[in-house]
């Protein structure tokens, strides 16, 4: 529904019961979580779900992360396999998303799945959304709370920028703490990262004493966030570079300085956290391009560098 208006919901009682019941309406939620902004809706409810994709733009065969409050709610909708237990005892709360074998009475809605026999679901780490999920009481659905392929929200103002008019309400919870979206593993048995995220491979490979595999071939995705062209700020993005060509903007790191920088330190935290927020603002200067220094690729640097290469690429 366009043209609506679009209520910030203050992260108090009466705001998270407002937006819980706006939910149960089949209304969208943008809310914050650990990692970005989630635009929600009832995971049960078609039409709710259908809204999603069409605020966002979103193409109908990217599937969506269903957000629930703990892993007994989880394993109501999907099969747990040993491996995929260790990895939610060790890291749940927090920023992992799991795609696991569809229970066949999950009751979601097909949309959310895209069809797929599989569905992406995680527990959330931040308070508000717990808060949330708690008072709701259900499956929440909730891809980044943005306009598909574009900077994903780590603010309520950056949800309002991107969909105010377009959803009914974002519950309003500050700046997220870490930045970029969750880690994504598959199970098909074995483990496969399908997107690096807030959670280090390296932390899920100590977990579970191996290597993780990549996705590959091309595909039609299995998980949200498998998009080439992504994540992408007007500008154009021009990586690895040390130092800005006439009409770009320089966005830093580490030793190598800039209009703007992610961490003059070089600490991969911090670089995640204001990731978004540093392209989002280089982005609202008008300049045709944005020059990024390098980052190291390793620990968060992995999910830094798949969202600088995704927003870099072709646009679709």
């Amino acid at each position: 529904m366009t043209g609506q208006k679009t209520e910030r919901l203050p992260a108090t009682e009466e705001g998270v019961l407002r937006a819980a019941l706006l939910l149960a309406k089949g209304r969208l939620v943008a809310f914050p979580t650990e990692t970005v902004y989630g635009l929600g809706a009832d995971a049960r409810d078609d039409a709710a779900v259908a809204a999603i994709f069409a605020a966002k733009g979103r193409p109908g065969y990217n599937p969506l992360i269903v957000h629930v409050a703990d892993i007994a709610a989880a394993r109501q909708i999907a099969s747990f396999s040993d491996t995929a237990e260790r990895l939610a005892a060790s890291f749940w709360p927090g920023p992992l998303t799991l795609v696991l074998p569809l229970k066949p009475d999950a009751g979601l809605s097909g949309k959310v799945t895209a069809g797929l026999p599989t569905v992406a679901v995680r527990v959330p780490a931040n308070d508000l959304a717990q808060r949330l999920l708690a008072a709701f009481g259900g499956q929440v659905a909730a891809p980044s709370a943005n306009p598909s392929g574009k900077v994903s929200p780590t603010t309520a103002e950056h949800v309002l920028a991107g969909l105010a008019g377009r959803i009914a309400a974002v519950l309003d919870g500050g700046a997220c703490e870490i930045g970029v979206e969750s880690t994504i593993v598959g199970l098909d048995p074995e483990p496969v990262l399908l997107r690096p995220g807030g959670l280090p491979a390296e932390d899920i490979e100590r977990c579970l004493g191996r290597i993780l595999r990549g996705l590959d071939g091309a595909r039609l995705p299995n998980a949200p966030g498998q998009l080439a062209s992504h994540y992408a700020p007007a500008a154009a993005l021009r990586l690895n570079a040390t130092e800005a060509r006439e009409g770009e903007a320089m966005l830093g790191f580490g030793d190598v300085a800039g209009d703007m920088t992610l961490s003059a330190s070089g600490d991969l935290h911090q670089a995640a956290g204001c990731l978004f927020d540093r392209l989002r603002a280089l982005d609202a200067t008008g300049v045709r391009a944005i020059a990024v220094a390098p980052v190291p690729d390793h620990g968060l640097g992995r999910a830094i560098n798949d969202r600088l290469a995704r927003a870099a690429a072709p646009r679709e």
